[in-house]
């Protein structure tokens, strides 16, 4: 393993770098830039933990991080990335196959004198926790806070060992894709903070084992789907769109409108526009 994490380095990725296979590669949190370098995928094709976060790399995300078939943590939020989230990330095995059995983490290095797991630090649900032993039982990807475009690609839904999904604070774009309700593992999800619009699919109530959920400041409309764990967030969780129905206190009419936007709306038989959506 490799950890550089909170220091004050600049400049590109050290090309010393590559001289080792590494499992574990950490240069979080300094002044790196350039873009994210594709012989991270033929130098390190054994990685399980990539971060790169909290510094000053720019470009588009290299499809060949999808062939990292290994990779179960992938945090690249807090930079400057832009272009489209690759399709091709369906192909991160470790966070697709649930058969594959060699997606844990349970090395560990033996010395004469000691015994030690590998550990990270990872931020989940919003904030930083190191894992160590019980690294091995997290998947997590982290995007925010970058400047992707383009739309959540329905591919994304095959990921159904990841427990952490963070796509705030981007430029993303059209619907939530149905297909996130097959990762029924999720325990946060997170996709404030971007241009979203449409209705929050009803297949989200599949993901019964949610304790964090944020997609606040889009522009999604109609009702709330009724789940378990959906209800159970507080109302910042929803805030910043035109949505209706609990937990929110807006009710939504019969067509899952919300009810003032109805009655603001014209009355004649023959307009049938919605002024709110056209705006």
């Amino acid at each position: 393993m490799l950890n550089l994490r909170n220091n004050s380095m600049f400049g590109a990725l050290p090309s010393t770098s590559q001289n080792s296979s590494l499992i574990m590669l950490d240069f979080s949190e300094n002044h790196f830039n350039g873009s994210v370098p594709e012989w991270i995928r033929d130098k390190h094709s054994r990685l399980k933990v990539l971060s790169l976060r909290s510094n000053n790399f720019d470009g588009h995300i290299p499809h060949k991080i999808c062939d990292l078939q290994y990779l179960q943590n992938l945090d690249l939020a807090h930079d400057n990335i832009s272009g489209t989230i690759p399709k091709c990330f369906s192909n991160l095995t470790a966070m697709a196959n649930r058969s594959n059995q060699s997606n844990y983490i349970y090395e560990w290095v033996s010395t004469r004198t000691t015994l030690f797991y590998l550990s990270a630090l990872l931020v989940l649900k919003g904030q930083e926790d190191e894992y160590s032993a019980t690294l091995g039982l997290v998947t997590s990807m982290d995007l925010s806070t970058n400047s992707l475009t383009g739309e959540i690609p329905n591919e994304i839904g095959s990921l159904i060992e990841l427990r952490s999904l963070n796509l705030s604070t981007n430029l993303l774009a059209g619907n939530i894709p149905n297909e996130i309700g097959n990762m029924e593992l999720m325990e946060s999800l997170d996709l404030s903070v971007n241009r979203l619009n449409g209705e929050i699919p009803p297949s989200i109530s599949n993901l019964n084992f949610l304790n964090h959920f944020n997609v606040s400041y889009n522009n999604l409309t109609g009702q709330i789907p009724i789940s378990t764990q959906l209800q159970s967030f507080e109302n910042f969780s929803y805030m910043g769109n035109h949505l209706c129905g609990p937990p929110l206190t807006k009710s939504c009419n019969t067509k899952g409108i919300p009810t003032d936007v109805a009655n603001n709306g014209s009355s004649s038989e023959g307009s049938k526009v919605n002024w709110l959506y056209v705006a």
